[in-house]
């Protein structure tokens, strides 16, 4: 089974503090081991400048933050370069189009040749959230005549939060486009850690003509607005970090949408929908699969199917204890599907090699569908192999298993969407193109015990195309979820729920970038009997309702 794995950071200022929690042309693509150099980028060259303090416990959150930024950039085609702001060197913005300052540490000192660039360049300078006090009241940098606007300081919780009044309220509801984006919060009595991030910078425009609000943000409990995407020429500001907390309705959509006017690329307004059938292996019902095709193919919509190629259910957990081994070759169920829908208008992901790790639990079971493949989810570290060597094995393995079978895949999905960087790494050898959410890390072993210099990870969604990620990957998005049920009389790892109204809201939610796409996958055993659950009457009307949006539907394949 494939979840959608949501990073999150919890910020606590200052300074932060993270905690993680869980949350899958017109021609096919051809694949190979060897591929061919990539073109040089021929978008704005970009230059991320991230805090970076030393000898601290969130000394690396920057780096994760830049590291999202950066995957943002492929979708314009900017190979951005990531750099400490303490190794800044006065002119170094000058070589770029546009520089983006993340302000994730509170109070980390700048550097007067970073300071005096900014206040003087004629390039797009665009400072999230903290330290603009080191630019804005420093009288030598004349920034509230320069600017337009001037910066009073941060402001984050109305109130502590407590058992009696847990939510007190913060300014957390961006307004964008007619949606309401509200920032997430939820507050643990019990721990009395509030898992959010409230900071907001708060300024004050003093000339219109100079300084225009682009964005406000409001406070419901105190009936406050403020800014909170502000420009004032070539310079812009972000009044937080829109990459802590993100999801399919988060103010980070806001951000994505926007990076088209602050990079000058401006792409068509285009809607694009895609429907992926999950965790399809040797053991799926054959009626749930042919339902679906004949009711796709009916509406003329074509679709993807995440195919695992080899089963392993190592502990005999479904087979008396027994283990079991289901090679393509033998997977009856699972070619008679696949043959059914392929002259239908579907097209095969590999969704990994057997979608699960040796004979461990991880978590769960140990049998292919439910578990990770490519990281030791247990111990929150990569697995004992992990090497782009062994990454590699198990890819081309998964490659042969299909083409020996007559099958071609046009795309990779890595299992629960979370690999090691070495694995993501090698993924971008053998596919040239994946179609999924993906985590990052600060580091490829990375090492997240609590000492100065820790390592961080981040889960990022995608709503549009990244044409080239942080390990190299093309990247098509799937930005709206799935379809879940509360089935844990059958299946005690499936206990959440998530609706299709959520998923059509999601798709609305994504029509606020000018060219994202609604992109989700379905379970096909939602439509057997055992599910309890009215799974294939929900799969129609998210159909209808993302139909209705305006979106129009394609295949991986035919994404440019």
């Amino acid at each position: 089974m494939c979840v959608t794995v949501a990073l999150v950071v919890t910020l606590i200022s200052p300074p932060a503090a993270v905690q993680l929690r869980p949350q899958a042309l017109s021609e096919k693509i051809a694949l190979s081991q060897a591929r061919q150099p990539a073109a040089a980028p021929a978008g704005p060259k970009t230059l991320i400048v991230y805090d970076n303090p030393p000898n601290s416990e969130f000394s690396k959150l920057g780096m994760v933050f830049g590291i999202m930024l950066k995957n943002l950039m492929g979708h314009f085609d900017s190979n951005a370069d990531l750099l400490p702001v303490q190794d800044y060197v006065a002119g170094t913005m000058q070589a770029y189009d546009a520089t983006f300052y993340l302000g994730s540490y509170y109070g980390n000192p700048l550097p007067p040749a970073f300071l005096s660039d900014v206040s003087t360049s004629r390039k797009t300078v665009v400072w999230f959230k903290h330290n603009l006090s080191q630019l804005a009241w420093n009288p030598v940098y004349e920034f509230p005549a320069r600017s337009g606007f001037k910066f009073s300081g941060m402001r984050g919780m109305n109130a502590a939060p407590t058992a009696a009044n847990p939510e007190p309220g913060f300014f957390d509801t961006i307004g964008y486009k007619g949606k309401s984006f509200v920032k997430h919060y939820v507050f643990n009595t019990a721990t009395g850690i509030i898992n959010a991030d409230p900071d907001i910078g708060v300024i004050t425009v003093l000339d219109k003509a100079r300084a225009t609000v682009i964005v406000p943000v409001s406070n419901p409990r105190t009936g406050e607005t403020v800014p909170y995407i502000t420009r004032s020429g070539n310079f812009w500001y972000v009044a937080d970090m829109p990459f802590s907390f993100t999801g399919p309705r988060d103010r980070y959509l806001v951000l994505c949408d926007l990076l088209h006017d602050m990079l000058g690329v401006h792409h068509a307004e285009s809607h694009q929908a895609m429907v992926r059938l999950e965790d399809v292996g040797a053991k799926v019902s054959v009626q749930a699969m042919k339902t679906l095709t004949d009711y796709l193919h009916g509406k003329k919509i074509p679709f993807s199917i995440a195919v695992i190629p080899r089963y392993e259910d190592p502990l005999g957990v479904f087979n008396n204890g027994m283990a079991q081994t289901i090679p393509l070759s033998e997977a009856t169920h699972l070619k008679t599907a696949l043959n059914y829908a392929l002259p239908r208008g579907g097209e095969i992901v590999m969704h990994g090699y057997t979608h699960q790790y040796s004979n461990l639990r991880n978590p769960h079971t140990g049998v292919s569908g439910h578990d990770y493949e490519f990281w030791n989810i247990v111990a929150n570290s990569p697995v004992a192999e992990d090497s782009t060597a062994w990454a590699l094995g198990r890819l081309n393995a998964g490659l042969a298993e299909l083409a020996s079978n007559g099958y071609t895949p046009v795309a990779w999905e890595t299992p629960h969407y979370h690999a090691s960087a070495l694995a993501s790494k090698a993924v971008a050898q053998v596919f040239d193109t994946t179609y999924q959410r993906v985590v990052y890390f600060t580091a490829d072993k990375p090492d997240f015990k609590p000492a100065p210099n820790k390592d961080f990870a981040m889960g990022q969604i995608f709503p549009y195309v990244i044409n080239k990620d942080y390990y190299g990957q093309r990247i098509l998005p799937e930005s709206l979820g799935n379809i879940q049920y509360d089935i844990g009389i059958i299946d005690s790892t499936s206990n959440a729920m998530n609706t299709w109204q959520d998923i059509v809201t999601n798709a609305a939610y994504a029509k606020t970038v000018r060219d994202g796409f609604a992109s989700f996958f379905f379970h096909p055993f939602l439509l057997e009997p055992a599910a309890r659950a009215p799974g294939y009457q929900d799969f129609q009307s998210m159909i209808d309702g993302i139909t209705a949006l305006g979106y129009t539907w394609v295949a991986p394949s035919q994404i440019p």
